[in-house]
């Protein structure tokens, strides 16, 4: 099959599309024909060494988010998979339990845009509750748009850090109050915030600490400065076919682009450039 892997660690040059074998399926794994990958943060991250909770040895394969068709039932799929044999291929080894049934709505792109940052939004959001001020760093990229989406549905008074040229972007997904972090320091723009979460990390964290209410609560997905305040949070995405079922439904997941699976490298390149609005897919 072919397959994009990680042959060195360094910059998106080092993404190499090889003829590999075919997965074989461990026990609770099913084989699923990819149509279609989506790329996250975490990938260019994890392209450079720079996840310390995942220190894959190359050679290793990138893709959290997939969509595709069970190849033994000929099943519509979509998830998670965290593994150093990923989704950049046109087949991937998944544990049932992270596979939720494709909906039919959804086009394959549209599905593999979707599992990290929906279920990123929802689990790192479950304790929102009505009336609370979230604030959301990075609220247009590909976790933040639909973070913006799961807070306003659960009552709360959402803030978002974006550049202008997205704040219309994010009013349309129900943002109530955006700040253009290129021109103002947020710290100075809004207090009183009960809950951030922080999708950028480094020193947004300390900064962060600066408007939170004395009991409010700082979630980090990023890896920042702030592990020493008992407000902060680390946050890790945990795979769920079952919950991304459910959490999937009245969730718009905007893609930017979409390439094939050859330009993986470009997909890294726009990626890490911190100014993707939304999700990048690759096609299988």
């Amino acid at each position: 099959m072919r397959a994009v892997d990680v042959r060195a660690l360094g910059g998106p040059e080092v993404l190499e599309v090889v003829d590999a074998p075919r997965p074989v399926p461990g026990p609770g794994e099913v084989l699923v024909r990819v149509h279609a990958a989506g790329v996250n943060p975490a990938d260019w991250m994890l392209r450079r060494g720079l996840i310390e909770q995942w220190p894959f040895e190359p050679p290793f394969r990138l893709g959290l988010d997939f969509s595709g068709v069970v190849e033994e039932t000929g099943e519509e799929v979509f998830g998670l998979v965290m593994s150093q044999w990923g989704a950049y291929a046109e087949y991937v080894a998944v544990p049932s339990s992270a596979l939720a049934p494709k909906p039919a709505e959804l086009d394959h792109v549209a599905a593999a845009a979707s599992p990290t940052a929906v279920l990123t939004a929802t689990q790192a959001l479950a304790g929102v509750r009505p009336g609370q001020r979230v604030l959301i760093h990075a609220a247009a990229g590909g976790v933040g748009h639909v973070a913006v989406q799961v807070a306003k549905a659960r009552g709360a008074y959402v803030i978002g850090t974006a550049r202008p040229v997205n704040h219309d972007f994010l009013r349309a997904l129900g943002a109530d109050e955006l700040i253009d972090h290129t021109a103002v320091d947020f710290t100075t723009a809004v207090a009183g915030v009960d809950v951030v979460c922080d999708l950028v990390g480094g020193s947004y964290g300390s900064r962060s600490l600066e408007v939170l209410t004395p009991d409010g609560v700082l979630i980090d997905a990023q890896g920042n400065d702030a592990t020493e305040d008992p407000r902060y949070r680390r946050f890790y995405v945990q795979p769920s076919g079952a919950e991304l079922a459910s959490a999937v439904e009245g969730v718009r997941v905007h893609v930017s682009q979409v390439l094939p699976l050859e330009d993986a490298a470009k997909a890294h390149e726009l990626s890490e450039s911190g100014r993707v609005r939304g999700k990048i897919v690759l096609t299988v």
